[in-house]
This record gives C-alpha cells, sequence and structure tokens, in this order.
C-alpha cells in the first residue's frame, strides 16, 4: 500500500502507515536574512539569502564567513536561519520568508517551508507567484496543519506522513494551489561551496589474475608498490578458515 497522498476527508486520522518524522538529522546549512551591515556608507560583508560559513558560535552571536564577499562578520543569530533540504527554514517570519523569496534569482514556483509563528505544531508553506509586474501580494502563504498521529495536510481530505512527501505531491501538480512547486528559494553562494569541495579520494587496486596466484601471495602479504596488499586480511582470515575446516588441505593453493 502507499503512503502518500491519502484522500479522503472521513478517515483522515486512521492510516495503516506510520508518520515519518518532520524533522530529520540531515546537516543544515546557514543563510543570511539581511545584508550586513545595513548602513549605506559602510561596505556590505555579507548578503540577504546568502550561504554563510559559521568560524565560531557563542549562541546569542556567531561569527560567519560570507561566500559572495569573502569577508567576516560578527552578527546576532537571529540574523540567520538554519536551511535544511535547501526549503526548510527555522526561525524566520512571514514577512522574511517573502523578502527572500523576491530576490530576483527566483522564478514563479520558488517555494520555502518554515515554521508557523502562530502554531508551533504547524508549518507555513510560502510560494513566490507573480501574476503581473507590480510585485504585490506576489508570495502565497498556506498553512501546513499536523494530525494527532504525525500527518501532515494543507487541505483535508489529502494528508502527507511527511513534509518531503507533502513537496514532492507539489512539485508534480498544484492540487489546489496558486502553482506547482518549482525549486526551493534560491540560495547565493551554494553551488560555489560546492564547487570547492575537493572530489573524493579514489585508490583503485590492481586487478589480481586468480588463476597466477599461489598460497605466497595470501600469507605472507605481499604488498605492490604502492603498499596495498594484493589481497585484504579479512579475505586471508577467510582462506584460513577454510583450509582449517578442509582439515589443512592446502594443496590446491599451489598452481
Amino acid at each position: 500500500m502507499g503512503i502518500c497522498p491519502i484522500r479522503g476527508q472521513s478517515n483522515l486520522t486512521i492510516l495503516e502507515n506510520p508518520a515519518e518524522s518532520v524533522l530529520d538529522t540531515q546537516d543544515s546549512i546557514t543563510v543570511s536574512l539581511c545584508n550586513y551591515p545595513s548602513l549605506g556608507h559602510t561596505a556590505v560583508t555579507m548578503c540577504i539569502g546568502e550561504m554563510l560559513t559559521i568560524l565560531s558560535d557563542d549562541g546569542d552571536f556567531m561569527t560567519v564567513r560570507s561566500t559572495i564577499t569573502g569577508r567576516d562578520s560578527y552578527v546576532p543569530t537571529s540574523y540567520t536561519a538554519k536551511v535544511k533540504h535547501g526549503w526548510l527554514f527555522t526561525g524566520i517570519s512571514r514577512y522574511k520568508a517573502m523578502e527572500l523569496l523576491m530576490q530576483p534569482n527566483n522564478q514563479n514556483g520558488a517555494f520555502l517551508i518554515r515554521e508557523s509563528e502562530t502554531n508551533k505544531d504547524c508549518f507555513s508553506l510560502s510560494i513566490l507567484w507573480r501574476t503581473n509586474s507590480t510585485y504585490l501580494d506576489c508570495v502565497k502563504h498556506y498553512r501546513i496543519s499536523r494530525l494527532q498521529n504525525g500527518w501532515l495536510y494543507i487541505s483535508g481530505g489529502l494528508t502527507f506522513p511527511s513534509l518531503h512527501r507533502l513537496v514532492e505531491h507539489y512539485s508534480e501538480c498544484a492540487d489546489g494551489l496558486c502553482g506547482q512547486l518549482m525549486q526551493p528559494c534560491f540560495i547565493r553562494g551554494q553551488d560555489n561551496a560546492r564547487e570547492r569541495r575537493p572530489p573524493p579520494t579514489t585508490v583503485r587496486r590492481p586487478t589480481v589474475n586468480w588463476k597466477d596466484i599461489s598460497k605466497s601471495v595470501i600469507f605472507k602479504k605481499k604488498r605492490t608498490q604502492s603498499g596495498n596488499s594484493l589481497v585484504s586480511e579479512g579475505l586471508r582470515d577467510a582462506i584460513t578458515s577454510y583450509l582449517q575446516m578442509t582439515e589443512g588441505n592446502d594443496d590446491c593453493w599451489d598452481v
């Protein structure tokens, strides 16, 4: 049985599948909520909507490095927000959600989800949807409510076990919203940070021709020029155990 979505208002609270956790332990990133400093005669050290690198965190204040300017700032923690999954913003207001979504890099369908300001057990989905050039009322907000069993919904009769499933559904069709979810709210500098990460180191072991291998290669721990053994320690132990079970008849390893 599928677990998402579930339609039918009469059985909203009678569900066979357990709800998934709304918030998981995935690592979050830190995003700036404003330009700092805001005074016009001072050079900006961090920009609104950009990814930040945390250098130190004192609780109420933190030292961050801008991915755009490369400069460090010592700012109140409230000037930043944690973002998970690229679209779940913690600790931001309705106004700040609008400000972030109205940044030039966002197009119709850009969205974010934030914790509700009025109900700690609920969330709010904010979507950028411009219908004219005046930008008036161009961000729509939808409350995401939670049932007693933990499932989530925007409209009655359509429930989801997690925010992930909700986002997946509305990314496929609007289904009553102002428009289909397209891309998470743009975060400046995120792609640059990914490019700076070094690629994972890959070590290719030499190919072993098992027809030519002898027991001396296995039990004398012969090594290649790179210092790696042709046969892993685990494999040597497994072969040793096999030979012991076959009464020590290891002549078959001489080729």
